[in-house]
């Protein structure tokens, strides 16, 4: 029984491994810049977290609508219509680079509201400078999804993880050269960081340009393009997919950002500890994220054969596997919850040391019930990337705005602010909300699978 899911396993992880090496390197540049960031003081590092706050929101949305590129292609490729996958990235490119502009634009005229979400003076002073230029970052990030989701469209899956990899080894250099001032280089604190982070996602676009023009079999796709002429069904197609994709990632990422915005309300401390969390959080998620990518390219090419039995198996396996892979690492939450905290602080720091020991105790509660919510997470992220692979994409809109913001917002706004759980009520709220959406969105999976199969017999 259980041998027709797991035979699927080596095929799945081949194709999955590359998506998560290229979105751990983009978290692990998160985890170096708050480990840095984190010797300077608990105000810089809650600053980097406000700062990121507003950022990740309208990355959500960038990198969500950008993700209606890798289903088309995967659907042109299997069926053999080169064209097809060249007139998806063209038009990707072109929405994705006016989304970047627009989203930068939006994030400046949101600004000022930094100064008023009762978050402590000293940490929103250090965050305003940072997060001018992480937000002017988000254009050349956005642009690159264009060119990663084209390439995973089409699974290959390791061009993107070559950027990313290269680019991160870069900004981790810049980082430490600029945040500390070595070898002669100005020391400029958290601002380093954020000039780090630029110059590593220009680079990002410069490289994966570059390395798939460089390949006779992909030099066609990403060379000769004619942005004159531009097709409305192709651009409509985009958006129909893309606007409900970055609606379910903005639900996600923005009830993570009230947390971080209600940890603030309960002081310094509180929210380093929950950006320690959240950054430890963010890593294991980019193994549910790489998962599912591997649903959506794998169901995406099934759909365009319609063997809609194979399909569902093939999914099936990519969520029992999904399963396997977040038990371990709640196991080692579990297990390592007191110890993760230490690595971000300097623990023999004397001046700090008593807000470091309140923080790394109020991280390891957190880290407790971030240990139960891997499962919930993991699986929600690939039901949703086999959802994509269907193009099947404003039910499960809805499903996650239900389940974010009408369940967890709610129960992590109540039991933050209003009960003596406070921090970890606010993590509890963020549990309940990806434990309804994995079972929401696996509903719906099973659902429309077993109607598509019963129509075609």
């Amino acid at each position: 029984m259980l041998e027709k899911y797991t035979r699927e396993f080596n095929y799945n992880t081949k194709l999955a491994v590359p998506v998560i090496m290229g979105m751990l390197g983009h978290t692990f540049v998160g985890f170096a810049d708050n480990i840095m960031v984190g010797q300077l003081g608990t105000a810089e590092l809650a600053a980097v977290s406000l700062g990121n706050a507003f950022v990740f929101i309208a990355m959500s949305l960038g990198i969500g609508f950008s993700t209606a590129i890798t289903p088309l292609v995967a659907e042109a490729d299997s069926a053999v219509n080169p064209k097809g996958a060249k007139s998806a990235l063209k038009h990707g490119l072109v929405l994705c680079t006016g989304l970047g502009f627009a989203l930068f634009g939006t994030l400046m005229l949101c600004k000022p509201f930094l100064k008023y979400m009762r978050q402590p003076e000293e940490v929103v002073a250090l965050a305003i400078p940072y997060f001018d230029i992480v937000a002017f970052s988000l254009i050349p990030l956005i642009i690159f999804q264009a060119f990663k989701q084209f390439s995973e469209g089409l699974s290959q899956t390791r061009y993107p993880m070559y950027a990313t990899v290269i680019a991160n080894v870069v900004n981790i250099i810049l980082n430490y050269l600029l945040i500390f001032g070595s070898f002669g280089f100005p020391k400029m604190g958290i601002v380093g960081a954020a000039i780090g982070t630029l110059i590593s996602r220009i680079m990002m676009v410069v490289y994966i340009w570059f390395l798939l023009r460089g390949k006779e079999k992909f030099r066609t796709y990403v060379t000769g393009f004619n942005f004159k002429t531009i097709e409305n069904k192709v651009i409509k197609k985009i958006v129909g997919l893309g606007f409900p994709s970055a609606l379910q990632m903005f639900f996600e990422v923005a009830i993570f950002t009230a947390a971080i915005l209600l940890s603030g309300v309960l002081g310094k401390n509180t929210q380093a500890a929950n950006q320690i969390a959240l950054n430890l959080s963010s890593m294991t998620f980019m193994f549910g994220m790489g998962l599912g990518v591997a649903a959506m390219i794998r169901v995406g090419n099934q759909k365009g054969l319609q063997n809609f039995k194979e399909l569902r198996r093939i999914a099936q396996s990519i969520f029992f596997l999904t399963f396997l892979v977040e038990i371990v690492f709640a196991t080692l939450f579990l297990i390592c919850r007191n110890w993760f905290p230490t690595v971000y602080l300097d623990v023999d720091d004397t001046l700090n040391m008593t807000d470091n020991a309140e923080v790394i105790f109020l991280a390891s509660q957190l880290l407790f019930v971030a240990a139960f919510f891997q499962i919930s997470d993991g699986i929600q992220v690939v039901v949703l990337g086999a959802l994509r692979g269907l193009q099947d994409v404003k039910i499960p809109t809805l499903i996650t705005f239900i389940a974010y913001w009408l369940i967890g917002f709610p129960i992590s706004y109540y039991l933050g602010l209003h009960t003596a759980l406070k921090s970890t009520g606010i993590w509890i709220g963020l549990l309940a909300g990806l434990t309804a959406s994995a079972f929401m969105l696996y509903i719906r999976f099973n659902y429309l699978t077993k109607k598509l199969i019963a129509a075609k017999h």
